[in-house]
C-alpha cells in the first residue's frame, strides 16, 4: 500500500496542502506537516467519538467522558519525516467559560513527554497554540491525556514546523485545508458510490421500519445512520423506552421495539441487540453504520444522491437511489434538498390550535422559535463504599439546588434562543452542568455517600427540530376530531402531550421540562400526504421530521407512531418501483393499494 492511501486510511497525513490562500505556509515547509484527526486515533481509551455536531464545528471529535473522573489515555502513532522543531497546535474548546477553571482539560504526550500547555481552555471552536516539541525521524507515539473526566474535546492535532502559519477555522477553509493535508481534493474525494431502489437516511425506530417494510418487497436498500447503533432514542446512547401502538404493522415494529424498561436501564442494549440481528437478518439491506449526510446531490427537484463521511476515519461515500426517506429527526436531507419546512411553535391562530386549559404555555399568541427539548438522561447506583464527587463550580448557576437521585425522560431543555439543530452542542452541554451539577448536590447528603454515577448520556435525545412539509400539514384538529383520511396509514391513540420548562422554589428548573396533556376518546390518523414533501418528488419522511405543526407533533411522534410511520414509506416506496411513480402519484392513483399492504 502507498503512504498516501495507508495516511488517508488512518486520517494522518504528513503531505503538503497545495496553495490555498496568500497565508498558506510554503510548500517545503508544508510536506513536514504532520494532521492528525483526533478520530483516527487507533486506541480510543477512555475518549469517545462525538459526531453529533459536524455541520457546526465541521468534523467528529473525541470526548473525555469520564463523568468526573479523568479517563484513559487516546493514543496513536505518527510518522516524522524530518527532525526538527515542530509547533503545537490543537484544535479544541472550552465548553464552559467563566470565573472558574474550565472543565475539560487535558494534554498532550508525544513520545512519553507532556506537553507544558493544558488545551481545553479556549473559548468557542479554535486552534490552541501549545509549546514547540522536537521531534526525529520515524515512528513516534502520541496521546492525549484528559484531566478531570469532565467532558474535555479534541477535534485535531497539527504539528508544523512553520512558525508563521496558523492553521484556519473558517469551516469551509478548514475542510478546504484539511482534504489537502491528507492528499486529497479540496472538496475531498468520495471512496465509494453505491446504487440503491430505496436510500434511507437515520436508523431510528422510524428508519429501521421503512427498511424492513421495503425489504419484505425486495427492494435493494441503503441504511445511512450516523450512528454506531440502530434505534435511535430507543438504543442504549439515550435509553428512552418506546411507546405508542404498534398498529396494523406489529409484526414488523416487535422486531425493532423495546420492552417497558425504566428510562435510562442498561436493558436498552439487550434490545439493541434484537434490533441489530432483525436488520442484518434482512437480504437486500445494507447498513452504513457510524456514517453522516454531508451533501445531497439533485437531479433538477429530485434527489439522485447523497454524500456521507464516516465518524471514525476518512472514508466518504456516495449512494444513489430512486427513492429517498429522511428519518433523521433533523430533516437533514430534506433540508439539503431545499424543500419546505417549519421550525418553532406557530400561533394559535392559524391552526386554531389554541387551548385555554394551559394558555399560551400551549399556543402563543405570537409565533416563536421554542419547540420541546432535548433529553439527557443519566443513572446512578449505589457502589459497595463510600466515594467522593468533584466539586462542580461550573456546574452550579445551572443547576443551583437541584438534588435528584434518578433520571428520567424529563431531564430536557429547550428555549427561545438557542435552536436544537445550530446550537445543539451548547444545548446538551447545558445538560452536562445539570447533571454534574445535581449530582455533587446528592452527594452533600450523607446518606448518599455511596451513591456513585454510573452512566450519563453523552447523545442527545432530541424531540423537535424541523418539520419538513407535505401536500396536508398534520394539526391538532386532525388529532382532537379523530379524522379518519382516505389516506390514513398510521393509526394512534396516546394523548396530545407538549413539554414546557419547570418553575419550582422561585426559579425555573430549565433543564426539567413538566408535560401538558390532552387527553382523547378514540384512535386518530396520519395520512399518507403527511409523510411525502411537497417540493421534492422523490423524498419521503418518517418520524418527527413528518409533515406537521408543532402541537400535531404532540401526540404521534413517539418512536412506535414514528415506527409505523417509516412502514408506510417503506411499502409506499416498493409501490413507486412497481408503478413506475412518485409517492404523490402513490397518493393519487394507488392509496388503496398502499393501505392494503399496511393492512389499514
Amino acid at each position: 500500500m502507498q503512504r498516501r492511501n495507508f495516511l488517508k486510511i488512518l486520517g494522518v497525513s504528513s503531505l503538503a496542502p497545495s496553495s490555498l490562500d496568500a497565508a498558506t505556509a510554503n510548500a517545503e515547509n508544508d510536506l513536514n506537516d504532520i494532521l492528525v484527526d483526533a478520530f483516527s486515533f487507533t486506541e480510543k481509551g477512555g475518549w469517545v467519538v462525538d459526531p453529533q455536531f459536524i455541520e457546526q464545528m465541521g468534523s467528529p471529535y473525541l470526548l473525555a467522558h469520564g463523568m468526573g473522573n479523568p479517563v484513559a489515555n487516546a493514543s496513536t502513532t505518527i510518522s516524522v519525516k524530518k527532525t526538527g522543531k515542530y509547533h503545537v497546535w490543537v484544535r479544541t474548546k472550552n465548553w464552559c467559560p467563566g470565573k472558574w477553571e474550565a472543565p475539560g482539560r487535558f494534554q498532550v504526550i508525544v513520545d512519553g513527554i507532556k506537553n507544558k500547555t493544558v488545551f481545553g481552555t479556549q473559548d468557542g471552536w479554535a486552534w490552541q497554540k501549545g509549546t514547540t516539541v522536537d521531534l526525529a525521524v520515524g515512528e513516534t507515539k502520541l496521546e492525549l491525556a484528559d484531566l478531570t473526566g469532565f467532558e474535555g474535546r479534541c477535534e485535531a492535532i497539527f504539528f508544523t514546523t512553520n512558525a508563521d502559519f496558523t492553521p484556519p477555522n473558517d469551516l469551509k477553509k478548514l475542510e478546504a485545508w484539511r482534504n489537502r493535508q491528507h492528499g486529497g481534493s479540496l472538496s475531498g474525494d468520495i471512496d465509494k458510490t453505491h446504487d440503491f431502489d430505496l436510500v434511507i437516511v437515520g436508523g431510528g425506530i422510524a428508519g429501521c421500519g421503512a427498511a424492513l417494510a421495503a425489504d419484505e418487497e425486495g427492494l435493494k436498500v441503503g441504511l445511512i445512520q450516523n450512528r454506531p447503533v440502530l434505534g435511535g432514542n430507543a438504543s442504549k446512547e439515550v435509553r428512552v423506552h418506546t411507546i405508542g401502538i404498534h398498529g396494523k404493522v406489529a409484526r414488523i415494529l416487535k422486531k425493532i421495539d423495546t420492552k417497558h424498561w425504566a428510562n435510562n436501564s442498561p436493558d436498552s442494549i439487550k434490545d439493541d441487540a434484537k434490533r441489530h440481528a432483525s436488520l442484518e437478518a434482512a437480504k437486500n439491506v445494507t447498513l452504513f453504520m457510524d456514517f453522516t449526510v454531508t451533501d445531497v446531490a439533485m437531479d433538477g427537484k429530485s434527489i439522485s444522491s447523497v454524500d456521507a463521511r464516516s465518524n471514525t476515519s476518512r472514508q466518504r461515500i456516495r449512494v444513489k437511489g430512486r427513492q429517498f426517506i429522511d428519518s433523521s429527526g433533523d430533516g437533514v436531507v430534506g433540508f439539503k434538498a431545499g424543500a419546505s419546512f417549519s421550525y418553532g411553535r406557530e400561533s394559535k391562530d392559524k391552526y386554531d390550535e389554541g387551548w385555554d386549559k394551559f394558555g399560551d404555555l400551549w399556543s402563543p399568541k405570537k409565533e416563536d422559535n421554542r419547540v420541546m427539548g432535548t433529553t439527557v438522561m443519566w443513572r446512578s447506583v449505589k457502589g459497595k463504599k463510600a466515594s467522593k464527587f468533584p466539586a462542580v463550580p461550573w456546574a452550579k448557576d445551572v443547576a443551583k439546588t437541584y438534588a435528584e437521585k434518578k433520571s428520567e425522560w424529563y431531564w430536557e431543555y429547550s428555549d427561545n434562543d438557542r435552536h436544537q439543530i445550530h446550537d445543539a452542542e451548547a444545548i446538551r452541554d447545558h445538560m452536562f452542568r445539570a447533571v454534574y451539577g445535581n449530582f455533587s448536590n446528592v452527594k452533600k447528603n450523607p446518606a448518599n455517600a455511596q451513591l456513585k454515577l454510573e452512566w450519563v448520556a453523552f447523545i442527545g435525545g432530541k424531540r423537535e427540530s424541523r418539520r419538513l412539509i407535505g401536500d396536508h400539514i398534520y394539526t391538532m384538529k386532525d388529532v382532537t376530531s379523530l379524522t379518519k383520511f382516505p389516506d390514513s396509514v398510521v393509526v394512534e391513540k396516546r394523548e396530545i402531550d407538549m413539554h414546557y420548562q419547570k418553575s419550582l422554589k422561585g426559579f425555573v428548573v430549565d433543564f426539567i421540562s413538566k408535560a401538558l396533556f390532552m387527553k382523547l376518546k378514540g384512535h386518530y390518523y396520519v395520512p399518507f400526504r403527511s409523510l411525502y414533501s411537497k417540493d421534492v418528488p422523490n423524498l419521503m419522511m418518517a418520524g418527527r421530521c413528518f409533515s406537521c405543526s408543532h402541537i400535531g407533533l404532540g401526540g404521534p411522534r413517539v418512536m412506535l407512531t414514528c415506527g409505523q410511520m417509516g412502514v408506510a414509506t417503506g411499502y409506499a416506496a416498493a409501490l413507486c418501483k412497481k408503478h413506475k411513480t412518485t409517492p404523490r402519484g402513490i397518493a393519487k392513483n394507488h392509496i388503496k393499494e398502499l393501505r392494503k399492504l399496511i393492512g389499514i
